[in-house]
């Protein structure tokens, strides 16, 4: 039978301005390890360390734009477009334009804090 979730649950963000991270599904809201699916909103200017995560994230911009830095370049996800981080490779995300942005990020394995390895 399919299970309703009702409400996602808040979760912290990291970065140097509060981000609002909303969990529908993943270790928080539902007990989920396998995967997590959170929508996120980043104000202009926010900026998370960079990390080396032990998952692959999936993640939809909705709304304005989401900066990408990886080792070797970096480029800019609108909204419409999607980027894929795997499992093992440095990344660092930001929302550089005054206007923020909005998206979906969806984590395989769930995300976990013990897992994403963000630098010091």
């Amino acid at each position: 039978m399919p299970k309703l979730i009702e409400t996602p649950t808040r979760v912290e963000a990291a970065g140097n301005k509060p981000k609002l991270i909303d969990e529908f599904v993943g270790r928080v809201n539902t007990g989920d390890a396998g995967v997590s699916v959170a929508h996120m909103r980043s104000p202009g200017g926010w900026v998370e360390p960079g990390q080396t995560p032990e998952f692959d994230e999936y993640t939809v911009v909705i709304r304005g734009v989401l900066h990408v830095e990886y080792k070797g370049g970096a480029f800019d996800v609108k909204a419409g477009q999607a980027v894929h981080a795997e499992a093992g490779q440095w990344v660092q995300y930001s929302t550089p334009s005054e206007e923020g942005a909005e998206y979906i990020a969806v984590c395989l394995p769930a995300f976990s804090p013990e897992t994403v390895h963000r630098d010091d």
